[in-house]
């Protein structure tokens, strides 16, 4: 009762900070002109202050220090819950997301090249097989349990980057990348709750608590009256990176944690980023098939379909939020239920691949009666 307790505060606390700052950081890119200003693959049509994401990672550090220390002052930690292994690991965690605070904040105030993010991504995901933490085991998917540290450290550094730039991608519609984010993290802090990883628990809720007030301006704020903002490569580079080290987190198999004997907790952590995961994957195969740069920005993401489709920006993100539910019910229901790890999967891409031609059938056929 005492961590839910501790959560909970961590939870509001997060929640009020960032409700106090973020009217603050718009007055300053409103005073310094810090715009995300529109283009013809932008959906807003005039500047907004972009650099909502600056919140993100001094809240969330504060906050669960704080609160952490403040267990331990108390004498309501027990010091088996801070083992030599995990301290590294958070060590090393908000060692890599202050690389990643830096060079966000950079881009969306001068811009910085991809190349140069490429590569402090890289570094940044490197720090988590140095703590020790890789992915070591798939769980019977593709009949591949066990995984020697040699292919799992560069499988995980790939990993890290792949759904850090993830998440960064699919920011391309208010609340989108937020509300997928927001909906991963609460999966994750559920389950480290129900199995008393409590550190973990309060960094999810944490981090959920800090995108809430975010994504109140970002979707329901006013351009007019410059009460909105967007989260910026700050912002999605910290919530990407972060929703990696939970991802790689519940993967890793150690021998002595509760949830690696229920399912596979490698398509269950697939299953919460599964939208934005599968997109980028989409979008990347298209560039390549069509000889175009892998990192160039086009208009062919999940969102802009929705778009093109007909729908507005706040409905397309009310659709693809239930669409990520579904799939994700879907697969941690069938993995609960003992179905076949890799057939699971297969379906999950069949599924999603028949989505998409749908939607360009539906994108085609609107263009021909317009």
């Amino acid at each position: 009762m005492e961590n839910i307790l501790i959560i909970a505060a961590g939870f509001i606390t997060a929640i009020l900070l960032g409700r106090i700052i973020i009217p603050n950081i718009l007055i300053i890119s409103l005073r310094k002109r810090l715009f995300d200003v529109p283009d013809e693959r932008k959906v807003h049509k005039r500047p907004i202050p972009r650099l909502g994401g600056v919140t993100f990672f001094p809240v969330i550090v504060f906050t669960v220090c704080t609160y952490t220390a403040a267990r331990l002052l108390t004498g309501q930690m027990n010091l088996g819950e801070l083992s030599i292994n995990m301290i590294s690991e958070l060590l090393f965690l908000i060692a890599g997301l202050t690389l990643l605070y830096i060079v966000g904040i950079a881009d969306d105030m001068i811009g910085v090249r991809y190349r140069k993010k490429f590569v402090v991504q890289i570094l940044s995901a490197a720090l988590f097989p140095l703590a020790g933490l890789y992915i070591n085991n798939f769980y019977g998917l593709f009949g591949i349990y066990e995984i020697p540290s040699f292919i799992g450290t560069p499988l995980t550094m790939l990993i890290v980057v792949f759904i850090t730039n993830a998440i960064n991608l699919i920011d391309g519609i208010d609340g989108l990348a937020s509300g997928l984010s927001m909906v991963a993290l609460s999966v994750f802090g559920v389950i480290f709750t129900h199995h008393q990883e409590c550190i973990l628990a309060l960094l999810a809720f944490v981090c959920v608590g800090v995108i809430i007030p975010f994504f109140a301006y970002n979707v329901f704020g006013n351009a007019d009256r410059g009460r909105k903002i967007f989260m910026g490569d700050t912002g999605s580079l910290t919530l990407g990176y972060i929703l990696s080290f939970f991802a790689i987190q519940y993967c890793m198999y150690r021998g002595d944690t509760p949830w690696e004997a229920a399912g596979s907790p490698i398509l269950t952590a697939f299953s919460v980023l599964m939208v934005p995961c599968l997109d980028v994957v989409r979008v990347v195969l298209k560039r390549a098939r069509q000889g175009k740069g892998l990192f160039m920005p086009d208009r062919n993401h999940i969102h802009h379909k929705f778009l093109d489709m007909g729908f507005t920006p706040r409905k397309a993100l009310v659709t693809i939020q239930i669409m990520s539910a579904c799939f994700c019910i879907f697969t941690m229901l069938a993995v609960h239920y003992g179905i076949n790890n890799t057939l699971v999967f297969i379906i999950d891409i069949v599924l999603w691949s028949g989505l998409n031609l749908w939607f360009d059938k539906v994108i085609s056929k609107r263009k021909v009666n317009e």
